[in-house]
């Protein structure tokens, strides 16, 4: 993401119901702006800004957890209201999957965790290609999580 794209990456917006499993886009850029190893990237479709991730080279808020080790975090990733609803999301995932998996060779995953209650981000998730660690994550402040993760190379079972 460039200066270019700030205006519109903040202006991005998601339902009311959404607001607290993804969090203030502002807040995450400030973020991302001073975590070593973080990007903040725009997901852009024909010239248009159409969403927001930010991508950890370390999932160091998962801890000591066992899927941590070698992962990449995918954070507060959000595709706008009035883009959803078209495919979007799985594209978006797509394009980051590949993203990380260049830009990341000696990563061997995508790690992030989706509030329980979020049964539309655990759906377009899934269909991604997320595996369900079997775990659920209690640090959010919005309840518990799914622990879910993605391999970056076909090698990575």
């Amino acid at each position: 993401m460039d200066a270019d794209l700030r205006a519109a990456v903040l202006a991005l917006r998601v339902q009311d119901e959404q607001w607290p499993f993804v969090g203030h886009v502002a807040d995450s850029l400030a973020d991302a702006a001073v975590c070593p190893g973080s990007e903040a990237l725009a997901l852009v479709v024909d010239d248009a800004v159409v969403g927001y991730v930010r991508i950890d080279r370390r999932a160091a808020a998962m801890g000591d957890h066992p899927l941590a080790d070698g992962a990449v975090a995918l954070r507060s990733f959000m595709i706008d209201a009035g883009r959803q609803g078209e495919g979007l999301g799985r594209r978006a995932l797509d394009a980051i999957h590949a993203y990380v998996a260049g830009r990341h060779p000696d990563r061997e995953r995508i790690l992030l965790t989706v509030n329980v209650r979020n049964e539309a981000a655990v759906h377009v998730y899934r269909r991604a290609g997320y595996r369900d660690s079997g775990e659920l994550y209690h640090g959010g402040l919005a309840g518990p999580q799914f622990v879910l993760w993605r391999p970056l190379h076909p090698w990575n079972p």
